[in-house]
């Protein structure tokens, strides 16, 4: 039978969901119900606790039409938001389907937006449409001193690889990392720069806070990471021309740095 014929008869339907969360070349997939479910030659495994969505809505509105996903507190797809969220998010296709029948149709499409854990036992992953990225406000360039553009890319027109260092991770203390070959460089050069490695597959990143000899402290703290690791840092920009002078990129520079220190909106008279 088709998925409309069962989903509208008065009692043949036993509805399942199918959750496929995917970040990369990594997925994750899941079944409703209490055996495991195969479409399109992947296996959907049952989760032993369940899992279940609070229903899909389509108001048009932002915050109304996010989906809650609640799960054991141990599904692994969640875990990746225990410390730090991934920094390239992690992307939720539903599919929805009857079990004994093989008619499926995909019937949500978003993203995870945040995790959190309100009991021991139990996660709750809000999730958000494709639809609110519509209605996210883009970028928009202004005027000032120091250089809008972010570093490495295509505004700023530095490579990222020509200036990547590789090391290995000595030491951790739950805030910080040491990395010997971050000494190689002045203290404070990888300050708002990046650390990259692999973890579960997937490269991942974060944000360095402040920089000292071999130590890095980190945005989101060390969790996954371990001592041994290979990292790869890349330094920071403190967005002047000082600075763009030591990438050798000065003439991509997107500030104003002459720009006069009187305002038009202070209530002076400029003229």
């Amino acid at each position: 039978m088709s998925y409309d014929s069962i989903e509208t008869s008065l009692a043949e339907g036993r509805p399942l969901r199918l959750y496929r969360f995917a970040r990369g070349d990594v997925f994750w997939y899941y079944a409703s119900g209490d055996q495991p479910i195969v479409h399109l030659n992947r296996t959907y495994v049952a989760v032993t606790g369940g899992i279940i969505d609070d229903g899909i809505r389509q108001t048009g509105e932002d915050s109304p039409d996010d989906l809650t996903i609640t799960a054991p507190a141990d599904l692994g797809v969640a875990q990746l938001y225990r410390v730090a969220p991934p920094v390239d998010g992690v992307a939720l296709t539903i599919f929805a389907r009857h079990l004994d029948d093989n008619d499926t149709l995909a019937c949500w499409s978003g993203a995870v937006s945040s995790v959190r854990w309100p009991a021991l036992d139990r996660c709750e992953m809000v999730c958000s449409p494709l639809s609110n990225r519509m209605s996210m406000t883009g970028l928009r360039l202004t005027w000032g001193r120091g250089c809008p553009h972010a570093l490495y890319s295509s505004a700023c027109g530095v490579e990222a690889d020509a200036w990547r260092v590789d090391g290995i991770v000595s030491a951790l203390d739950g805030a910080s990392i040491q990395v010997a070959a971050a000494a190689g460089r002045s203290n404070g050069a990888y300050t708002g720069g990046f650390v990259e490695w692999e973890r579960d597959g997937v490269m991942e990143r974060r944000s360095i806070l402040a920089h000292s000899g071999p130590q890095l402290a980190l945005f989101g703290g060390t969790g996954g990471f371990t001592v041994g690791a290979a990292v790869g840092l890349y330094p920071g920009c403190q967005q002047t021309t000082t600075a763009c002078k030591i990438f050798g990129n000065l003439v991509n520079f997107g500030g104003i740095p002459h720009m006069p220190g009187v305002s038009p909106f202070d209530g002076r008279n400029i003229f």
